[in-house]
Order: C-alpha cells, then structure tokens, then sequence
C-alpha cells in the first residue's frame, strides 16, 4: 500500500525559505508521477508543481521561479524548495502520487493523483 509522509512546514517571516520533504513508501517510488499542493482556509486545492519518472516538471504560475520541485531516488523522498515566501504562501502543504497513467497538466491539478499525504503546514508572516 502506498503511503505519503509530509514534513518540513514550519512558521516563517515573509522573504525566507523552507524545505517540505514527503516520505514514500510501499511502492516503487521513482517510476511515478508526484506533485506537491496546497489548500488555504476557505479556498481550493492548488497544484503547485509537479514531477515524472523522466525528469519533467510541472509548475504553477503562483510559485514558479519561487520553489523548485525535486526527488532523491535513494531516499523514496520528494522535495519542495521554498523561496522567498510571501503571506500568501501560508496554507497546508500536501504530497500527492499517481499509481495510475494520469495527464500532466499545468498547473498540475489534483483529479489526476491518486494517493495523498495527511499534509503539513506552512505559516508566513508578514
């Protein structure tokens, strides 16, 4: 069974930077499209960057040139870099994979993940 385990949100100021980290596990992590979203009180779940087996990645508008998604194979985790928060950044952080041959779409969007972590939150401070 695969399981996604979120870490890495903290409280930050606006301007500084933070590290998410999502810990894989029960399936073979590097064959499989991933992506990192978010979800603010009251609003949806925005996609926010995206990964494939390949190499290929996927951003939103809201955060490219701002956060870099990548993944370490010999650790099963995937990483999001944080830069330059804004307040507007503050919401909970999810990881998402897809088991399943699913469409890349930018901003990625989250019909096309199939496994979720429980998310971790990120709160910036003006």
């Amino acid at each position: 069974q695969v399981q996604l385990v979120e870490s890495g949100g903290d409280s930050v100021q606006a301007g500084g930077s933070l590290r998410l980290s999502c810990a894989a596990s029960g399936y073979t992590y590097n064959s499989y499209y991933m992506g990192w979203f978010r979800q603010a009180p009251g609003k949806e779940r925005e996609g926010l960057a995206a990964l494939d087996s390949d190499g290929d990645t996927y951003y939103g508008n809201s955060v490219k040139g701002r956060f870099t998604i990548s993944r370490d194979n010999a650790k099963n985790t995937l990483h999001l870099q944080m830069n330059s928060l804004k307040p507007e950044d503050t919401a909970m952080y999810y990881c998402a994979a897809s088991t399943r041959n699913s469409r890349r779409r930018i901003p990625p969007h989250s019909s096309d993940f199939n496994v979720w972590g429980q998310g971790t939150q990120v709160t910036v401070s003006p």
